[in-house]
């Protein structure tokens, strides 16, 4: 069974798939990911229907992925994940286990690390609201989506905490707040008030609130503690609803503001803002935190992810002194 794609069969299956992407409230991201590994299945797959499709045709368009393509692990776990799920919740048929699927392999890797002395460098290189999120990354080993979605309700300036909600896995959890940027965010949080007092009186100032809250409580999304902390510079059409608001700003801004400033800097090491994270972690253990503590601050689900950072600690390779060194003492 053939389908084209420009013909009224496709799009009605994929209007199919976004409703129940909506449905569940998936965020726009997945969305739109999901969307785009569905297009690519049926095109790899002649443009047939997925109906008539099943195991086997999942399992030849993913080993294509790992074999052909060489896409990363987790890439291709992302199109499997909006595959399983457009049979699944969409077409109602549960496939049998992929047994038959070429795995991309993940490299183990460690990750990036910086000293003290070359965060420090980083963050002179910045300046403004790109100074103060880098700072919050890695001042409080935010990742960068928890950053730039922070809402004025999310950070407790008294109790110097800030709550990061529906972080990876959708789970909250609480972590601190750098006595350092207590006063750099209260300034901030005055400067997005009045910009939201100004939204308000031009008869604006809504803001994206997540499905279920939108229909609980209309009026939420012109409240001041639902407003983001770093709001981008104009307002937009939401993709979804159509709405007019304030978005928060584009983590695109901070990824390319911490690559001008690596070079600013001369870091000899391909940081980028997950780096900061990383760095959190590592210094936290380097000063003796235990390693249960910095779990819960990252959100970690498992330690053992967590423990990856106990082999990037600043003690030479693996903490073991080098019998050349003890040779010359």
């Amino acid at each position: 069974m053939e389908t084209d794609l420009t013909s009224n069969a496709a799009p009605r299956l994929l209007d199919q798939v976004r409703g129940k992407i909506r449905l569940k409230h998936y965020s726009i991201r997945t969305e739109q990911s999901y969307l785009d590994w569905i297009k690519r299945y049926i095109i790899f797959h002649d443009k047939q229907h997925p109906a008539g499709l099943g195991a086997a045709e999942v399992e030849a368009f993913l080993t294509h992925l790992a074999v052909e393509r060489r896409v990363a692990a987790s890439t291709q776990n992302q199109a499997k994940s909006a595959l399983l799920f457009l049979y699944r919740d969409v077409l109602n048929n549960e496939l049998p286990w992929l047994d038959n699927v070429e795995k991309a392999k993940a490299p183990q890797r460690l990750p990036v690390v910086l000293t003290r002395a070359e965060v420090q460098a980083l963050l002179s290189q910045l300046e403004g609201v790109d100074w103060l999120m880098a700072s919050l990354l890695y001042g409080a080993g935010l990742r960068l989506m928890e950053c730039v979605r922070l809402r004025i309700k999310d950070v407790d300036l008294e109790r110097k905490e800030i709550l990061v909600r529906d972080g990876k896995g959708n789970k909250d959890r609480v972590t601190m707040l750098p006595l350092a940027l207590v006063q750099p965010m209260k300034q901030q949080i005055a400067r997005v008030r009045q910009q939201h007092t100004l939204d308000l009186r031009a008869g604006a100032g809504s803001v994206y609130l997540p499905s279920a809250l939108a229909v609980k409580y209309p009026n939420a999304a012109h409240e001041w503690f639902w407003q983001y902390i770093f709001p981008a510079a104009k307002t937009s059409v939401d993709p979804r609803s159509g709405a007019v608001q304030r978005h928060h700003l584009s983590e695109q801004n901070l990824q390319r503001a911490i690559k001008q400033a690596v070079r600013d800097a001369d870091l000899s090491k391909p940081a980028s803002p997950h780096t900061l994270r990383h760095s959190f972690a590592t210094h936290l253990l380097e000063g003796g935190y235990d390693i249960r503590t910095v779990q819960e601050l990252l959100g970690h689900n498992d330690v053992s992810t967590t423990m990856i950072y106990t082999h990037v600690l600043n003690k030479g390779g693996r903490g073991v002194h080098s019998p050349l060194d003890i040779l010359t003492t």
